[in-house]
């Protein structure tokens, strides 16, 4: 999906918008609590029920042809194992009510243990939603809360300090109380609960608020379509600034300047007065009404910018550094959708929501940035974010998915860095009387262990693991072996011996064969094994471990 409005819905804007203002706003009209055109989801089960672990588990990445091709063909070698170990913890599925069947996933906002998610409904009806997701499990993600809109599509959405702000279009014909058509929702949060007691709404001109954000003790709200960018004060949600922009798409804002997303000329730099100064020119084609995202990089800012890709420029002089093309096209897919809606950056990757074109991951170097390749999920991808250990991607109407990078914790860094770094194949086997010990983070296909193999870090296993006849396999870390829908197991041959230190998660069995051991290690290790553990009657499981599922 490219779009977050119909060109009905734009109409239908704009024959209320005649009606209601003949000039540009000089004020922002704010309501205290009316609770009207909101239902609060009520039925725990209903939402966890939202909450699918069908697909989870190890996530393959489709890399790049070409640097695929220059890595392995040139040299002749098998296909070495990949970075980035990346596992589905779980999708959610989007909300449906009665009147609200066809909501997608818009944003998302990531804040310590939870996500907050934004809906609006593709087409002429006003239907949004608010999810808050808790993911202080990995295992085990639950949404907490759940806030439909009757009459508001939500298009983006924040989060700080105990409040949700959310922004999207209103359908002023049918509200008692809607000045305008562009609404800043400010929700109460706590615990992973929404309160729709102490809610605050603001209505600004324009034809649909487009983007939110937080900067210091403002809001900061962008409108399209003739509209604004808006300074709301945060405590009380009264505007403070205004100035008015073409097309805007998107707003970001990097501790010292804002940027917005004008679709109309490209991107300008305004001070926290909201005067402009400086612009980029780009004059990429941002489509009717499509969401177009924005996001700063150290010294540079990228724009997503639909057919092209991401836009890469140097944010204080404005000149073109490159563009991250879109890496792959999905066969019986439409050409016209696969278009980057969104970029995220975290740290050294970059993020592309890429429409049917899926999500793909780059990886910024000192001198450039390099695609490394599409990650394996289902949907089109309309949003992403990313933030610590984990990737949130709006998938429209698949709702959205949760993504693990599991990174290694710097402790874990520490302890491993007297190994080798691992760097062989994908298909990777241990020879009986050799013993290798290395650390990293790495994708292998499978793993076959007939002499002692050390791993220290963080590791994904798209097949079995095999532990040949006395072969030793020791894990520092984290490992995750196979997926739901495609189970794979470990396999502990007779006197072999397997030793965790850390989590291990298999989606599929844990086999023990006669005079096969399983050491857990430590006080904090954890076993997550979501098929059965078959073990035979000499085989030996020791230490204290938190047996995530009762399987042992």
């Amino acid at each position: 999906m490219n779009s977050n409005l119909s060109i009905r819905k734009v109409w239908s804007i704009a024959i209320s918008v005649t009606f209601l203002v003949a000039s540009c706003s000089d004020e922002t009209t704010i309501f205290e609590n009316p609770e009207d055109n909101l239902v609060k989801e009520t039925n725990q089960l209903k939402l966890d029920n939202s909450v699918s672990f069908e697909r989870a588990g190890v996530l393959d990445i489709y890399e790049d042809p070409i640097s695929s091709a220059k890595r392995y063909n040139a040299t002749g070698k098998a296909e070495q194992a990949g970075d980035y170990p990346l596992t589905l913890v779980a999708q959610i599925a989007p909300p449906s009510f009665e009147n609200g069947e066809n909501l997608t996933a818009t944003h998302v906002a990531l804040n310590g243990d939870y996500g907050y998610v934004s809906y609006n409904t593709v087409g002429q009806d006003y239907v949004g939603a608010v999810d808050v997701i808790d993911i202080s499990d990995p295992n085990n993600p639950r949404v907490t809360s759940r806030v439909y809109f009757t009459n508001a599509d939500l298009n983006s959405i924040a989060y700080d300090a105990g409040y949700v702000y959310a922004a999207g279009g209103v359908d002023s014909e049918k509200s008692v109380t809607a000045t305008a058509n562009s609404v800043v929702v400010k929700i109460a949060v706590s615990g992973g609960r929404l309160n729709t007691s102490d809610i605050t709404f603001g209505f600004q001109e324009g034809f649909n608020a487009t983007d939110v954000s937080i900067m210091n003790n403002n809001v900061i709200a962008t409108s399209g379509q003739d509209g604004f960018v808006v300074i709301y004060d945060k405590n009380d949600m009264s505007i403070l600034n205004e100035a008015s922009f073409a097309d805007l798409r998107s707003v970001a804002y990097n501790g010292n300047e804002i940027a917005v997303l004008d679709a109309a000329q490209g991107v300008s730099f305004l001070d926290q007065s909201l005067n402009v100064t400086r612009t980029i020119g780009i004059e990429s084609d941002f489509g009717i009404d499509a969401k177009r995202t924005l996001d700063f990089s150290n010294d540079n800012i990228v724009v997503a910018e639909g057919s092209k890709g991401a836009g890469i420029y140097n944010a204080n002089s404005g000149s073109f550094v490159e563009y991250l093309p879109i890496l792959t096209s999905p066969e019986n897919a439409e050409q016209g959708d696969i278009v980057t809606n969104g970029v995220a950056v975290n740290e050294n990757v970059l993020l592309m929501a890429n429409g049917a074109g899926g999500l793909s991951l780059n990886e910024n170097t000192t001198d450039n940035t390099q695609g490394v390749g599409v990650i394996e999920l289902t949907g089109s991808i309309n949003y992403v974010a990313s933030k610590g250990d984990y990737i949130f991607a709006a998938s429209g109407k698949s709702g959205f998915q949760i993504i693990k990078l599991n990174r290694p914790t710097q402790s874990l860094v520490s302890s491993c860095e007297n190994l080798a770094s691992f760097n062989g194949d994908s298909r990777y086997s241990v020879p009986a009387g050799e013993e290798q010990a290395y650390s990293g983070s790495k994708r292998f296909n499978s793993l076959t262990v007939e002499g002692t193999l050390l791993l220290c870090g963080s590791w994904t296993v798209k097949d079995d693991i095999t532990i040949n006849e006395n072969g030793v396999f020791e894990m520092n870390g984290t490992i995750v072996v196979g997926r739901t829908n495609r189970s794979r197991d470990i396999v502990v041959k007779a006197g072999a011996t397997l030793r965790i230190e850390g989590s291990v998660s298999i989606y599929g069995d844990l086999i023990l064969e006669d005079g096969a051991t399983v050491e857990f290690l430590g006080d904090s290790t954890i076993a997550v094994i979501w098929g059965s553990v078959v073990k035979a009657g000499s085989a030996t499981v020791t230490g204290t471990f938190n047996d995530y599922f009762n399987k042992f």
